[in-house]
């Protein structure tokens, strides 16, 4: 079980009895389900897991907007966070972050400009990271590789596993040095089959299908720093 050691900021506002945690997750189209009309996405799959009578009832934000890179996060990260409470004195108990591969995307053509300087982001994601750290706990979920053969999306992005594998490498270092725990979805779908992955995205090469979710969901679930929530409510 992961243990998170609080800095002074980081001790917020409890309620007296047991709750449910407060869950946000903040990012891009990954979170926000982009592309799985039956499920919603991993995020809103998890939410649902998690309202079932037999489940610890953890209450999960969807804050996923598509299009959002590293930055947009970071600009939106506190007020979003800040207007989660439900109770009294109440802030989000944890913030997973998922974001990164609209920073590592080429834009125009294929050996063109990054639409985040590689430099920029690196700065960036440590930023971030130390910006929620300030507020909780933070989980980070990766990136899901992309089909290269579907490229450009939407006729001026060029997304490529070479770009995404050193960005994803920045956030997992990153995480790493803060002790923030990162799932790396990329090498884990990496590893399997080419067939496996192209079954899993959408026409579109970028985002996960209904069962490229299915599979993210199940990634997450079986996570330990996932799963340690699966019985963990918070009390005074």
């Amino acid at each position: 079980m992961h243990t998170f050691v609080a800095s002074s900021s980081m001790q917020l506002s409890r309620p007296t009895q047991c709750q449910p945690l407060k869950i946000v997750a903040l990012g891009d189209s990954l979170v926000y389900g982009f592309g799985d009309p039956e499920g919603g996405g991993w995020v809103e799959r998890l939410r649902r897991w998690w309202m079932s009578p037999d489940s610890a009832g953890h209450i999960v934000y969807n804050l996923g907007v598509r299009g959002d890179r590293t930055q947009q996060i970071a600009q939106r990260l506190e007020i979003e966070f800040r207007h989660r409470g439900e109770l009294r004195n109440r802030v989000p108990d944890l913030i997973i972050l998922s974001v990164g591969v609209n920073d590592s995307a080429r834009l125009a053509r294929p050996d063109g400009r990054n639409y985040t300087d590689f430099a920029v982001f690196e700065s960036e994601i440590a930023s971030l990271l130390e910006q929620a750290q300030q507020l909780c706990p933070v989980l980070f979920v990766g990136m899901v590789p992309v089909d290269e053969a579907k490229m450009p999306f939407l006729d001026c992005l060029y997304y490529n596993h070479a770009d995404q594998y050193r960005y994803k490498e920045a956030t997992r270092i990153a995480c790493s040095q803060r002790r923030i725990p990162y799932l790396d979805i990329f090498e884990r779908w990496m590893g399997r089959s080419e067939n496996w992955r192209r079954k899993g995205l959408s026409k579109d090469g970028l985002h996960p299908n209904t069962q490229g979710y299915q599979a993210l969901l199940e990634d997450v679930m079986n996570w330990e720093a996932i799963a340690t929530y699966n019985s963990q409510t918070i009390a005074s």
